[in-house]
């Protein structure tokens, strides 16, 4: 929408606060017509789904094409839907855990089917007469969805058949296609399933038509066919053989002893212990072969086939070509021919589950009408006042009523984090750690993303894990707005994390992003940079000299030890006479010493006269010059930084889109993070019986300079004007 659109259009307000113009979002009309609003002045274009105190199931509807994230077109359009189905959306503005049914607008379409909906889901639960709908009504999913209810999914289980005709057909295309699950829990059917198991019934008994239209020749033996299928199919090759090695002794006499067994084959059977079921016997001809012979069926024949040749001889010859001994090539040519049409048959069987029924089962669920009766009791369903479209419709509209208000507080604007009411959804809780409380707190799912992006927000971070038994580890960010960091150490310092929830959870600092923290800690940052230096270099010093008193002594000892070894020749040799004293290199020593304190008081006394040289007034303008000059670059350049904190890339980093800087200023920085203080009205003893004893060699120093500037001061002349 552009500039001069809301120029023209509604009237929007607008509060200052993080340093940017928020939108106030206030009334129904500012809901109506908030997507005349420019995005260019909403502070959020885009969140994550995940890693927010927000309701999770609120977010997966908002995220209409589950791809994580919510957009601004998305809240757009969920707030132009939730005011069209309501009479008065200022109704939202409460953020109630329950829509009351007047709200609702009945003269919307979708408005009057949810209206319906929502009465019939309170029937279901037994709170007919109630005047408003939670999301605990909704969530009553046992006496929502009983299986002898519509509810509005498509499935229809048994149950709600009505009648054992059509629960005998559920049941049966439950086992032939499975089964869809009910919203109830139980087994069901859909209409894809439906509609997949009478297309193939019709199909299985268009197939079956096509036997019985040529029953003769596909069906020689009528419903007995198969069975003697089966029977002719165990010889068919077998028999074939024996008529083509007759042919072969009919085209060449002399063919005839090389196509039965020769001796050599019977010697070899001979040697072996036989029986019927021998392989090597079955491998031999059904009966011996000769020019057109026929094959006999009672006897001489090969006692391993035998009983099959006999159910050959009863199951198909005798019912089709009546009592025979013996069958001809032409008698079996004519028996193939007659099987070859019921293979071709079976061969085109239809490839579904729905083939393997009996027939007449089959033709009678599509004569009785079943199809039709299942397919209405789904469209039944699927119109039901509790439909699963409606239902999640309701529970959309509900969880909008509780949610949708806190949410644009946090999107198009962040009043909820500048108000400092209510927390923010990117708030994950209280990190208390060294003697402070830090409110802003995130969640951090790629640590290493996180602390690459984050550093840009100028903001003092330290990252944690925490840990809580019984429930998996988390990492959170922690904005450190107050105080100072001089005790921080990574890793190993710990605190106690509070999640919105109020529990407790074992926090250890893993990582520091350092930043300025507040403007006084910057002003005592020299000074305390000048004592750690002088801290370092006295250590070093001490540390200097007992190495060498150490060393000193080692020397001794060895020494001492030497001349104890040596003692014998030492005392036959005349012992050397000692060094003699040198005065005048001790007398060089404290003259040197002498110039470097001369040299220091000299210094000293030039600075002292040059203060004492000044008027009165002056003299606490130097003094406070001196501090600023001191501390004054720090203070300047930590007071700019804490100006430039921006909590955008914060929340960028954890997947937002923050459509602008969001400030982090001194004061809202320092309502941030809580130091210690002691409560109001609190009384404190300052008599600590175990403090260390105080040594008046500071009294006594500070006396010693006071006295030496003073006498340097008398003698220059400076005091003959107040003496005088």
């Amino acid at each position: 929408m552009s500039d001069e659109t809301n120029k023209k259009g509604y009237q929007w307000r607008f509060f200052r606060s993080g340093g940017f113009d928020q939108v106030r979002i206030e009334t129904a009309d500012d809901l109506r017509h908030l997507g005349e609003l420019d995005q260019k002045l909403w502070s959020v274009l885009a969140c994550p789904t995940s890693g927010l105190e927000f309701d999770s199931r609120t977010l997966q509807l908002l995220d209409v094409d589950d791809d994580g994230s919510i957009r601004a077109p998305e809240i757009i359009d969920a707030t132009r839907w939730v005011c069209a189905v309501l009479k008065d959306p200022g109704v939202l503005f409460r953020g109630a855990d329950g829509l009351p049914l007047a709200a609702i607008d009945e003269n919307n379409a979708e408005g009057a089917k949810l209206l319906a909906t929502a009465s019939k889901v309170l029937a279901y639960v037994g709170k007919a007469d109630a005047g408003e709908i939670s999301m605990g009504d909704l969530a009553e999913t046992e006496k929502l969805f009983a299986p002898e209810h519509q509810n509005g999914d498509g499935v229809v289980p048994a149950e709600l058949a009505g009648d054992p005709r059509l629960a005998g057909a559920i049941t049966r295309i439950v086992e032939t296609y499975g089964a869809a699950e009910d919203r109830s829990g139980k087994p069901g059917v859909d209409r894809a399933r439906v509609d997949a198991f009478f297309a193939a019934a019709q199909e299985v008994s268009d197939w079956h038509a096509q036997a019985d239209a040529d029953a003769a020749n596909v069906l020689p033996l009528g419903d007995a066919t198969a069975a003697a299928a089966a029977v002719f199919e165990a010889v068919r090759e077998k028999i074939e053989d024996y008529f083509t090695r007759c042919r072969l002794a009919a085209f060449d006499e002399r063919a005839a002893a090389a196509l039965n067994p020769a001796d050599t084959a019977y010697v070899e059977l001979s040697l072996q212990s036989l029986d019927a079921a021998s392989a090597a016997v079955a491998a031999l001809p059904l009966a011996l072969v000769g020019p057109g012979r026929a094959l006999p069926l009672s006897v001489a024949l090969n006692p391993a086939w035998e009983a099959r040749i006999a159910a050959f001889r009863d199951e198909v010859v005798t019912p089709i070509l009546g009592m025979r001994e013996a069958l001809t090539q032409a008698e079996w040519q004519d028996l193939a021919g007659r099987f070859a049409a019921y293979r071709a048959w079976v061969a085109a069987m239809p490839a579904n589950p729905v083939a393997v029924l009996p027939v007449a089962d089959v033709r009678a669920l599509l004569a009785d009408g079943t199809c039709a009766a299942l397919t209405r009791l789904i469209d039944e369903d699927l119109a039901a006042e509790t439909a699963a479209g409606q239902v999640d419709a309701l529970e959309r509209l509900v969880r909008y009523n509780r949610d949708l208000v806190r949410l644009l507080r946090n999107f198009v604007t962040l009043s909820d984090f500048y108000s400092r009411h209510d927390k923010a959804i990117f708030q994950a809780g209280t990190l208390y750690l060294d003697q402070r409380s830090c409110e802003l707190c995130l969640r951090v799912g790629d640590m290493a993303r996180h602390a690459t992006l984050a550093p840009l927000s100028g903001t003092y971070l330290v990252y944690c894990e925490c840990q809580r038994q019984g429930e998996a580890p988390m990492n959170i960010v922690a904005a450190m707005t107050g105080g100072d960091a001089d005790e921080m150490m990574v890793p190993g310092r710990n605190g106690i994390f509070y999640d919105r929830q109020g529990r407790d959870w074992r926090a250890s600092v893993v990582k520091v992003v350092e930043a300025p923290i507040s403007v006084r800690q910057a002003f005592w940052s020299p000074y305390k940079r000048i004592g750690r230096m002088i801290g370092e270099q006295l250590q070093k010093f001490a540390a200097a000299r007992d190495k060498a008193v150490n060393d000193q002594a080692a020397t001794g000892v060895a020494g001492a030890s030497a001349k104890i070894e040596a003692a014998p020749a030492a005392a036959a040799a005349p012992a050397a006479p000692a060094a003699p004293f040198d005065i005048a290199k001790f007398a060089g020593i404290f003259a040197a010493m002498g110039l470097a304190v001369g040299a220091i008081g000299t210094a000293l006394a030039a600075v002292v006269s040059a203060f004492l040289g000044l008027p009165v007034w002056q003299m606490p303008l130097v003094v406070v010059g001196a501090v600023l000059v001191i501390s004054g670059p720090s203070m300047l350049l930590a007071w700019l930084k804490l100006r430039q904190r921006n909590l955008g890339p914060l929340l960028d980093a954890n997947g937002w889109a923050v459509n602008t800087r969001a400030r982090i200023n001194i004061p809202f920085g320092g309502a941030l993070t809580g130091v210690a203080a002691l409560p109001p009205g609190a009384s404190r003893a300052l008599t600590d019986p175990y403090a260390e004893k105080k040594t008046p060699w500071k009294s006594w120093l500070f006396l010693v300079l006071l006295i030496a500037a003073v006498v340097v001061a008398w003698q220059q002349g400076y005091l003959d004007r107040f003496l005088g």
